[in-house]
């Protein structure tokens, strides 16, 4: 039977009574609503440790619009069954009060000037998109790597940037591990994300270009191009051919991230998009190195495939 915590105290003390008594902990942080992307992560870390825990949080400090936050699909209930199903040994959550107690203000709110530093990994694209956002991810990381204080910490390829995040405030020697997986996608080629939930079938079904321009950029990779200019023009282009707009759709050196576009050849490169469907603001990236995948097998039967 899984433990299912709902403050932050409480899982600080599980996790503190597995380590006492010498086991590794496996953790993945999540902002709930879950679907088979996540599970794999959760089946990793079973598989690498000797328990696993998973937050469900939707924090607060990591939005900017308010109604994003608003219409962020909840379901905590759900996601403790599909957290059993798998195995896993502890779900918490908690509020932004009991994850900062004393460190909220008058009006309950976190200050500005307490926020974190989000390391370079944050800078352009989703982080100039999105004021504050990064400051708002790495803050919960820090915090819930405090309160788990786990040997690995897993987290989805799917928000690139939120992993660069991850893996700076992890100093050099420090624990946890920072473990990256694979975006899991859909039969159609989509990334699962919880956000999904909100798209119409007709927009789900429609989503798909971003996937297919990441595949596009992918296969000029394959075929030799290595030059940031050329391989961002074929992964714009295959957007805008579809009929769609961006946010944007750029090509970077993931070893050394920078705001702008990279100038020469790489040696390596991820091609990062975003763009609006309907009400909802995805994100997709893929390593151009590796082919572009065959949508992988759900991690669970009982995951929700969105």
């Amino acid at each position: 039977m899984i433990e299912r915590l709902e403050a932050p105290a409480d899982a600080r003390a599980w996790c503190a009574q597995q380590r006492a008594a010498g086991k590794t902990i496996g953790f993945v942080p999540t902002m709930g609503a879950l679907h088979a992307g996540h599970l794999s992560l959760v089946q990793q870390a079973l598989q690498e440790n000797d328990v696993v825990c998973v937050s469900v949080f939707v924090n607060p400090l990591q939005f900017d619009e308010s109604a994003d936050l608003i219409a962020y699909p909840r379901d905590w209930d759900g996601d403790v069954a599909l957290l059993q199903a798998c195995g896993c040994q502890m779900v918490f959550t908690g509020t932004l009060a009991q994850f900062f107690p004393d460190e909220l203000d008058g009006q309950g709110k976190f200050p500005a000037s307490a926020l974190k530093d989000p390391g370079p990994g944050a800078l352009g694209l989703e982080g100039s998109t999105r004021d504050g956002h990064f400051e708002g991810v790495a803050t919960i990381v820090e915090r819930l790597f405090e309160v788990v204080q786990p040997t690995r910490a897993y987290f989805g390829q799917k928000d690139f940037q939120q992993t660069l995040v991850a893996r700076y405030l992890v100093r050099a020697g420090d624990t946890p591990r920072v473990v990256i997986c694979p975006i899991s996608r859909e039969e159609s080629g989509l990334a699962r994300s919880s956000r999904n939930e909100r798209l119409s079938a007709e927009e789900r079904a429609g989503a798909v270009f971003l996937s297919q321009a990441l595949a596009r950029c992918a296969q000029a990779w394959q075929a030799g191009e290595r030059r940031a200019a050329q391989l961002e023009a074929i992964l714009q282009s295959s957007i805008l051919n579809s009929g769609r707009a961006f946010d944007y759709a750029a090509v970077r050196n993931p070893a050394a991230w920078s705001v702008e576009m990279p100038e020469g050849e790489l040696a390596e490169a991820v091609a990062v998009v975003a763009a609006r469907v309907g009400p909802v603001r995805l994100l997709d990236n893929h390593l151009l190195a590796d082919p572009f995948p065959q949508p992988p097998v759900g991690a669970c039967s009982q995951a929700k495939q969105s």
